[in-house]
């Protein structure tokens, strides 16, 4: 076991709150439309652009999948056509970067209490620190799937609305049960990674990057930098498990399909390409939202602790 460096510090629980709430506020808002555009995508199982046919044809299949019964509309019509589920996804995202930007340092704080030596003496120092970052964020990546309730009818509303029609949150929890955690597995078996990628990949930024030895003094821009380093890792290794978990979610409540079924015809129907489907968009176009995100939380929560500080809300190293 080995005791905290002086070089660590634990902002309050309260800022913690506070600092990833409004992160998942304003990427809702940012955002939401770019990630409907990339979960129907990912959950188009059609190709858009056949070879040999006219491109025009191609952009007319592109903009059916993207707008759905709306790719008929005007400008502002398609666009207000990008926001199902308004109310699912702000109950999912605020509280899941609550739960993940403001849980992660709680599960660092512990592993650096009890677990220290072992980071250090088999990583090294530098090292060690950052795959205990890493370690940290895999943790509460893999308790994320308490929230898979709504993430499913956040994706379900994005890529399959008809499935909810006249269904209220009461009446859909209460006849669906525990259907709403299928695809639990293998949500667990992407967030692990993907979430040890996230706060593995900005941790080495800072310390190989910035050479930084206290991360939350970290300034705006080297905060930016960490994001994207930890963003783009995240969302490449989490890819291939994103589209089966997404392909499980979207499937009509009385229709499942298990994850080995539909990476069997995936590979046999579509090649093994099709396990990076929306990587490209993802990384471009979602991946901002995702860098956004954690620059800001990571941002906040300083900010918000010294005022909550100097306003004598909370003591340091206090807790929620």
């Amino acid at each position: 076991m080995g005791a905290p460096s002086s070089t660590d510090y634990s902002h309050s629980g309260l800022s913690r709150f506070a600092g990833s709430g409004c992160a998942g506020l304003l990427e809702l808002l940012g955002f939401h439309p770019i990630d409907t555009v990339a979960k129907r995508l990912m959950s188009n199982t059609k190709p858009i652009f056949v070879p040999g046919t006219p491109k025009a044809e191609g952009f007319a299949n592109l903009n059916h999948v993207i707008f759905k019964d709306a790719h008929t509309k005007s400008f502002f019509g398609k666009y207000a056509s990008l926001f199902p589920g308004l109310g699912f996804a702000a109950g999912y995202k605020i509280t899941q970067r609550i739960y993940k930007y403001g849980g992660q340092p709680y599960a660092k704080d512990f592993l650096n209490t009890n677990c220290r030596s072992f980071f250090t003496n088999t990583f090294g120092e530098k090292t060690g620190k950052t795959v205990m970052h890493a370690t940290a964020g895999s943790i509460v990546g893999i308790g994320e799937v308490a929230l898979l309730p709504l993430d499913v009818l956040k994706i379900k509303s994005q890529t399959n609305p008809e499935t909810l029609k006249g269904r209220g949150i009461i009446a859909l929890i209460r006849e669906e049960g525990f259907g709403l955690y299928r695809g639990g597995m293998w949500t667990a078996a992407r967030n692990a990674p993907g979430s040890f990628a996230l706060f593995g990949g900005a941790a080495a930024v800072k310390e190989y990057g910035f050479g930084l030895k206290d991360y939350n003094q970290a300034t705006f821009l080297q905060n930016f930098c960490a994001s994207i380093g930890g963003a783009v890792a995240s969302i490449t290794v989490a890819a291939p498990l994103d589209v089966v978990k997404t392909r499980i979610q979207n499937r009509p409540f009385d229709a499942p399909e298990s994850g080995m079924s539909i990476i069997r015809n995936m590979i046999r129907n579509e090649g093994v390409g099709a396990f990076f489907k929306g990587l490209t968009p993802k990384i471009l176009v979602v991946g901002p939202k995702l860098i956004f995100s954690f620059t800001v939380a990571q941002q906040l929560i300083p900010i918000f602790h010294d005022a909550f500080e100097s306003a004598g809300l909370t003591k340091s190293n206090s807790s929620l």
